[in-house]
Parts: C-alpha cells; structure tokens; sequence
C-alpha cells in the first residue's frame, strides 16, 4: 500500500471516529436544544408561535459546540387560544405582517429535515430534545407535530434532557438567567424570553456543563 493510500485510509479512520463521537457520548442520542415561545400553556390549545433549534458538534479537540441555529417564527393554527399574559411576556404579535411567520406544517417539515441530516451525520438513532423546563417544549412540539400530521418524528417520545437539572448540579442553580450568570456567559433581560435567545443561551450551557462537569461547589 502506497504511502497516499496510508494517508486516505488514516484520515477516513480519523473521520468516522469524529462521526462516531455524539453516538457513543450520548448512547445512540443526538441531543438538539429547542426552545418555543406559545400563546399559554396547553400544548393542545394554545398556539405555538416561535421555535428555534441548536444543533450542537463537537469540535476538533472533541468539546461540544453550538454548530448551528434554526429559528422560525410560526403562524398559529386555526382556532389556536392567544392569552394576553403570555403573549405580554414573550411580546410577540402573532399577526404582525413583518414576522414573516410559517403554518406549523412547514416549519416542522424543515427542522426534522435538518435533524434527520444530523442523525445520519453523526449515526445516531434518535434525537433527544434539549431544553430549560423540557418538557414544556416536549409536549409542544409533539402537539404541532400531530396537528400536522408527520409520522416520522426524529424526537424521542417522552426523555429529554434539561439544563434545570444540569444548572442545579452543577452551578447551585435553576433559572435560566442565573445559570447563565453564574457560569460566566452574562444575560440580557431585553433579549430574553425569545426562543432564539433562549435557545443559544441553553446551548451554550450545556455545552458547558458537558465538557467541564461540575465546578468546585463554593465553601
């Protein structure tokens, strides 16, 4: 075998070990961090009308990263209930012309697509669903996903992983903005509570968290 032949046979060697990182990490999961912002808090009457996605990779050295965001601002579906108080909180104006918002349908059709890439990428099964308080993001998008009638749904059922847990574990702390202050990364009260805010600042801590564990626990 020539010495190019070597070359090429290393680097395919190097580069499935790479692909082959998030799946051992994390059994077979490949961890996505979602964040929505609604129109109240039941999945299956009040609207969803923002989501972003943080695909995260690890980089060269093997420490995980956000690697890339997807956000969309989503029309409410029919008859979808808007209460005032959460919509005063998220200060979204679900039919203001410029939010260029897309029916639910379409948005979903377009994160499984970039997820689904992600799992074949790194040959993982499924993805698992990365949030602050979870399982509130969960069963929202479960939800949209049945309205729209998609039958492949790349997200695991019902487990989740949560930077509430992560961020009492690690930093002594369970809202977000704290976790986020405590771990050096600061917060912005005026950007938060937007789905792409909250969705980066939840990426970037856990992506902390996994690559450095726990810090001393002060005295």
């Amino acid at each position: 075998m020539n010495a190019a032949a070597n070359t090429n046979k290393a680097g395919n060697a190097g580069k499935a070990a790479a692909d082959d990182w998030m799946r051992t990490r994390f059994r077979g999961f490949l961890p996505v961090v979602v964040d929505v912002e609604t129109g109240g808090f039941n999945e299956k009457t009040d609207a969803l009308l923002e989501l972003a996605a943080v695909l995260v990779a690890p980089d060269e050295n093997n420490r995980l990263r956000p690697e890339k965001t997807l956000h969309f601002h989503v029309e409410p579906f029919k008859n979808a209930n808007l209460d005032e108080a959460a919509l005063k909180v998220n200060r979204i104006d679900p039919f203001h012309p410029l939010r260029l918002a897309q029916p639910e349908d379409k948005v979903l059709r377009q994160l499984f697509d970039e997820v689904r890439s992600a799992l074949a990428r790194h040959r993982c099964s499924r993805a698992i669903l990365t949030g602050h308080n979870a399982s509130f993001d969960l069963k929202f998008l479960h939800a949209a996903t049945e309205r729209a009638r998609i039958a492949n749904n790349p997200f695991h059922r019902f487990s989740s992983l949560d930077t509430v847990t992560l961020g009492a574990l690690a930093y002594r702390q369970t809202v977000l903005s704290r976790i986020a202050e405590t771990a050096g990364f600061g917060w912005d009260e005026g950007e938060a509570h937007s789905a792409l805010y909250d969705a980066e600042m939840t990426a970037r801590i856990f992506c902390r968290v996994c690559n450095d564990g726990w810090p001393p626990a002060p005295r």
